[in-house]
C-alpha cells in the first residue's frame, strides 16, 4: 500500500508539471505563434490511432492500433495494422476523400495476431525498392520487425524480425539502409514497475542506438522518452524529449558518430520529428496536457498541437497549430507534403489539413 501511495503522488506531481508547461509556452509570445488549424478532414478509416508516420512520394505510411501501458486503445484485443494513405491521389480529386487502404501484410515468419506498432520509417534502395521499418512490441516487448513495400499489390512481405540486447524499449525509428537504422530506446528497465519509476522520476537514462547487421553501439544516451529523424540531406539527427520538452541536434559523421550541435527548450512535451525536406522546417507532434494523455476522459479530452520550427540551426522561429479536441485528440507526429499537412495520434484519428 506504502508503495502504491508513493508511486501515484510522484505520478502526480510529474503529470502536473506537464500541465502546466503547456501555458508557459503560450505566455512566451516573443518565441511562439499560435494558429488554428487550418481547412481540414478527418482520415477516412483511422479509427485506433496513427502514432507514427513516414510520407514517401506522397505515399503516407502509418502506423495503427498501438497498445501501450497506460495509454487508452480502442481496440485492446486486436492487433495493430500499418495503413496507406496516397496523398498525390487525394490532391488530384475534387473529393478529397482522405479513405486509407489497410496494407495485407504477408510471410510465414511473421506473428500478425500479436502486431503492436509503434515508430516507423521507410528507406528507398537504388532500385527503388521500399522497405518498411517498424518498430513492434509482441506482448510488449521490442523487436523491429523489415518489411518490403510492394506497390502493386498494396502489401508488405515481411522479411525480418530484428532483436538485440540494446533494443529493450524502442520507440522512434529512422531507416538508413535496408537492414540499418538509428533508434530511440524511451527507457532503460524492463521491468514495468521500474519504468513507470524511471518514467515519473525522469532521471534521462534513455539512448540512441545505430544498428547494423555487422555493428550495434550506442550514439548518444542520456534522454526521456521522444522521437528521432534525420535530415534529407543525412548531415543532422534530430532527438526530441517528451517530458524534458527539448529537441536536441546532432551532426552525423560518416561512421555515425553524433556530435552535439545545440538543445532547444521548448517548454512542451515534444514528440515525432519529421523534417520538411523542402523548407528545412521541422514539423513536431505535442501534447498540450500530458495529464489527459494518461487519463483519458471522452468528455474532457485533450487536444492537440503541432510545432513547425523554421531555422532550427539558426534562430528558430515557433508556429503552434492548435486544436481543442474536439476533432482530433493526443497528437504525436506531423509530416507535410506539396502544402498539405497529415497529422497523427496516439490512439485517436488522423487530420489531413491544407497549410
Amino acid at each position: 500500500m506504502a508503495k502504491l501511495t508513493v508511486l501515484t503522488l510522484v505520478l502526480g506531481l510529474a503529470l502536473f508539471r506537464d500541465h502546466r508547461s503547456s501555458y508557459l509556452t503560450r505566455k512566451n509570445a516573443s518565441q511562439v505563434k499560435l494558429v488554428e488549424l487550418p481547412n481540414c478532414k478527418l482520415g477516412k478509416g483511422i479509427e485506433t490511432g496513427s502514432e507514427d508516420l513516414e510520407i514517401r512520394n506522397g505515399l503516407a505510411f502509418i502506423s495503427s492500433g498501438l497498445k501501450y501501458p497506460g495509454i487508452k486503445s480502442f481496440e485492446p484485443d486486436k492487433p495493430g495494422k500499418i495503413l496507406l494513405m496516397d496523398m498525390n491521389w487525394i490532391m488530384s480529386t475534387v473529393e478529397e476523400d482522405t479513405t486509407v487502404l489497410e496494407l495485407r501484410i504477408t510471410g510465414s515468419n511473421f506473428d500478425l495476431s500479436s502486431f503492436n506498432p509503434h515508430g516507423i520509417s521507410t528507406f528507398t534502395n537504388e532500385d527503388n525498392t521500399v522497405y518498411l521499418l517498424v518498430v513492434n512490441h509482441p506482448d510488449f516487448k521490442s523487436t523491429v520487425e523489415l518489411f518490403k513495400f510492394q506497390e502493386e499489390e498494396k502489401s508488405l512481405l515481411h522479411l525480418k524480425t530484428i532483436k538485440h540486447k540494446l533494443l529493450p524499449n524502442l520507440n522512434g525509428i529512422v531507416g538508413v539502409g535496408p537492414e540499418h537504422f538509428c533508434a530511440i530506446n524511451d527507457h532503460c528497465f524492463v521491468d514495468p514497475y521500474l519504468r513507470s519509476w524511471e518514467l515519473y522520476l525522469g532521471p534521462a537514462w534513455s539512448f540512441v542506438v545505430y544498428y547494423s547487421p555487422n555493428e550495434v553501439r550506442v550514439v548518444a544516451s542520456g534522454f526521456d522518452f521522444g522521437g528521432i529523424n534525420i535530415s534529407p540531406d543525412g548531415k543532422y539527427v534530430y532527438i526530441s524529449e517528451v517530458l524534458a520538452h527539448k529537441i536536441h541536434v546532432y551532426e552525423k559523421h560518416a561512421n555515425w558518430t553524433l556530435t552535439p550541435l545545440k538543445p532547444l527548450d521548448f517548454n512542451t512535451l515534444m514528440d515525432n520529428v519529421s523534417q520538411d525536406p523542402v523548407t528545412g522546417d521541422l514539423w513536431v507532434g505535442r501534447h498540450p496536457n500530458g495529464m489527459k494523455i494518461f487519463f483519458y476522459d471522452p468528455e474532457n479530452p485533450t487536444g492537440s498541437e503541432v510545432l513547425q520550427i523554421q531555422k532550427i540551426l539558426e534562430e528558430p522561429k515557433v508556429t503552434v497549430v492548435a486544436e481543442n479536441g474536439t476533432v482530433l485528440r493526443g497528437s504525436t507526429v506531423a509530416s507535410v507534403y506539396k502544402g498539405k499537412l497529415l497529422i497523427g495520434t496516439v490512439f485517436h484519428k488522423a487530420l489531413y489539413c491544407e497549410l
